[in-house]
């Protein structure tokens, strides 16, 4: 047993080196075709030190970094090969590779960055944070009231950049000695404004069903995926009833930890494409899209886990339905919307058609989506979003120039 484990761990690094060989040579290849980037052009740069398993908490931001980099031009600091690669070739913004820390401060020496945004809490954000004389800032990946969104972390950035109320509020009871008027500013959800694209299907009298649930958790307290607990018997029924259209969404990262939880969401991709098979008519989708637009304004009901989709979809102020996580250990904070939301039991999931049919029919429900949408997000009007997002850079700016000047 211990010698078939010992050959599925060496047959599984030696893959990964593979793949961080190859990307590397791919980025070289891009570099060279690139060429050097424009010195003293950048004051604004984003960090990101992942590999293309996390590519997700950048693609929210590409449609805001790219209408930013209309004023201010934008500069991705890429650490990792692969994720660097990936960045180069669909993020629509200039990348600098910096897989040393040396290739970090010689791009220093050439770029005024003023101000350093930071999406996700990689421990290798600290190599980067070492460096003063700029502003660095956490922008997150998205709005939830998982327990990652009130980490004592916050403390270590000049400020973070939030939704709204609930954020400074759940930010409140939770850390001490941290001043939310003066480091936090709230943007209310930029990338709303940037909702386009259209489905793989026509639209027809089917229910359109958005089902994304998130991953299943690296700790007990964060245990929030439902695909294994939910998903198979809830997309089950709604493939069999022929008045419904699956929308499948799975976290990319669906089976990371758990073997058991990976098999169950590929169970469910299979079962659609059997469903496509058998009825083509029926158009249900696996969804693989790098980013969200149709995805959240179109559907007539969406089933999300505990994590920023639920955000994301409230903002549209449509039907909406939150699993319960079965794992007794789950981190559930019900402060905030999940204290009034609609939740989904597993023990429901057989019937979820009839539940469903309940929670589009609820007026009430619907009102109490928009009330929330706005204490999450403040003004969620076409472009109020993007404002604020372009007005807090504007006072990092002018801020870091005053710090500058008193300093020459």
């Amino acid at each position: 047993m211990q010698i078939a484990t010992d050959v599925k761990r060496a047959r599984k690094l030696a893959k990964k080196v593979f793949k961080g060989r190859r990307a590397l040579f791919g980025v070289r290849e891009l570099i060279a075709k690139r060429g050097p980037l424009p010195e003293q052009r950048f004051r604004i740069g984003v960090y990101f030190a992942d590999s293309d398993v996390n590519i997700y908490q950048m693609r929210q931001w590409y449609a805001p970094l790219q209408e930013l980099s209309k004023t201010h031009p934008v500069l991705v600091i890429a650490r990792n090969p692969a994720g660097a690669k990936l960045l180069m070739e669909e993020s629509g913004l200039d990348v600098a590779f910096t897989q040393k820390v040396t290739q970090i401060e010689r791009l220093l020496a050439k770029q005024p960055l003023d101000i350093v945004l930071y999406v996700n809490q990689n421990t290798r954000n600290f190599q980067m944070m070492r460096y003063g004389s700029r502003w660095h800032v956490f922008i997150n990946h998205g709005e939830s009231d998982k327990m990652y969104m009130t980490s004592n972390q916050y403390k270590t950035y000049d400020y973070a950049f939030v939704a709204g109320d609930a954020a400074r509020k759940r930010l409140g009871r939770a850390l001490w000695n941290y001043d939310l008027d003066s480091r936090t500013f709230a943007i209310g959800r930029p990338q709303t404004d940037h909702l386009t694209g259209e489905p793989p299907f026509e639209p027809d009298e089917r229910t359109v069903v958005f089902y994304a649930p998130t991953w299943e958790g690296d700790r007990p307290a964060a245990s929030y995926g439902s695909v294994a607990s939910h998903g198979e018997a809830l997309v089950k029924r709604l493939l069999e009833t022929g008045r419904h259209r699956v929308v499948y969404r799975p976290h990319p990262r669906s089976g990371v930890v758990d073997d058991a939880f990976g098999e169950a969401n590929q169970r469910i991709i299979d079962a659609i494409a059997e469903a496509n098979r058998r009825d083509p008519s029926a158009q249900h989708v696996y969804d693989t899209a790098p980013s969200l637009s149709w995805q959240l304004s179109l559907p007539d009901a969406a089933i999300c886990d505990i994590s920023a989709m639920i955000y994301d979809r409230l903002a549209t102020g449509k039907p909406l339905m939150v699993t319960r996580p079965a794992a007794p250990e789950a981190d559930i904070d019900e402060g905030g919307y999940l204290g009034v939301c609609e939740w989904l039991h597993a023990e429901q999931t057989g019937r979820i058609d009839e539940v469903l049919d309940a929670v589009i029919g609820d007026e009430q429900a619907r009102e109490r989506l928009v009330t929330w949408s706005q204490h999450y997000f403040g003004d969620t009007t076409p472009g109020a979003p993007t404002r604020r997002f372009h007005d807090a850079i504007e006072t990092l700016l002018s801020r870091a120039a005053q710090e500058r000047s008193q300093r020459d």
